[in-house]
């Protein structure tokens, strides 16, 4: 008999016991944004100006940021969809960035841009308008 009390008592212990839901990750406080947008690539914050580098032997024309959390900013150029040439400056942190481009007909165009291939990017404007871009 009482080791029926005991099983029930364990029983109810078990069932009844909240399981506490792990605490959120810490928040990193960092200077980095999470979406590139074209605005950052027109000025330098004094905290990416900390880490500002130039190295004439890479494709990039500056770098900021630490290892693994860099953001490249590239001088591009190629065509749109219907030919046309452009050109611009964009930055780039991972696989993923923004900038502007300018055309003979648009003085700028705001696109988001994706790598591609080594030296290739994919770039899209607000319109939908794809263009296919190289660094310089």
């Amino acid at each position: 008999m009482l080791k029926n009390y005991l099983i029930l008592l364990l029983l109810f212990t078990f069932y009844s016991c909240k399981k506490e839901s792990a605490p959120p990750p810490p928040q990193i406080n960092t200077f980095y944004k999470a979406v590139i947008t074209a605005d950052d690539r027109k000025t330098i914050t004094p905290e990416e100006a900390k880490t500002f580098h130039v190295n004439k032997t890479y494709q990039y024309e500056y770098r900021t940021g630490n290892p693994g959390n860099y953001e490249y900013n590239y001088d591009v150029k190629g065509i749109n969809i219907k030919g046309d040439s452009v050109c611009g400056n964009i930055n780039v942190q991972g696989k993923y960035g923004a900038g502007i481009l300018t055309s003979d007909t648009v003085a700028e165009i705001e696109i988001n841009t994706e790598w591609i291939a080594y030296g290739k990017l994919k770039a899209v404007d607000k319109k939908g308008n794809e263009y296919n871009l190289i660094v310089k």
